[in-house]
């Protein structure tokens, strides 16, 4: 884990599910973000990071919390395919929005992971409601440690919120 501030450059995707329109970052300003990247072979991701998405939505989604997921393939592409991903979704019955990320050129990185500086799967990404990455965890996260970062990132929103200050500009009464 580590804590930073740095803008989330918007994400890169291709197909959308469970949702009835297209997310983006930007769009999402003034909001906290929880952004799970994952892979639906990968065992890590499947056994501790998609349930604890799940479990932040189920705990913090009333407090304004918005948990996407993201599809990010950068090995076994071909078995990992929107179709064979939209099974997995119904089959598990995930129901967070979950973005496929645009595939990569050459090496084969997808778009997002890159731009994110994700490292591999599963990582989550906590956004503040200014659009800034403040935590990038790569691997399992102590669900303490991550209900207590949501919550901190949530204060700091809604108290931005009662000052008037949503989008990073404050008003003056």
């Amino acid at each position: 884990m580590n804590a930073l501030s740095v803008p989330a450059p918007e994400l890169e995707v291709e197909t959308w599910f469970n949702t009835p329109r297209a997310l983006s970052l930007s769009a999402l300003r003034g909001r906290v973000v929880a952004l799970h990247a994952f892979q639906m072979l990968c065992p890590g991701c499947v056994s501790h990071g998609i349930p604890q998405a799940e479990r932040l939505h189920d705990t913090f989604a009333a407090d304004g919390l918005v948990v996407i997921g993201l599809h990010t393939v950068f090995e076994h592409h071909a078995a990992m395919t929107p179709v064979a991903l939209s099974a997995f979704l119904h089959e598990y019955r995930i129901r967070m929005p979950v973005g496929v990320d645009r595939a990569g050129a050459g090496d084969r990185v997808p778009r997002s992971m890159r731009a994110l500086g994700l490292r591999g799967t599963p990582s989550l990404l906590l956004i503040d409601h200014l659009g800034h990455v403040r935590h990038h965890h790569f691997g399992r996260v102590d669900d303490l440690v991550l209900g207590a970062q949501v919550a901190r990132l949530l204060a700091e929103s809604a108290a931005a919120a009662a000052q008037g200050c949503d989008d990073g500009r404050c008003a003056v009464s």
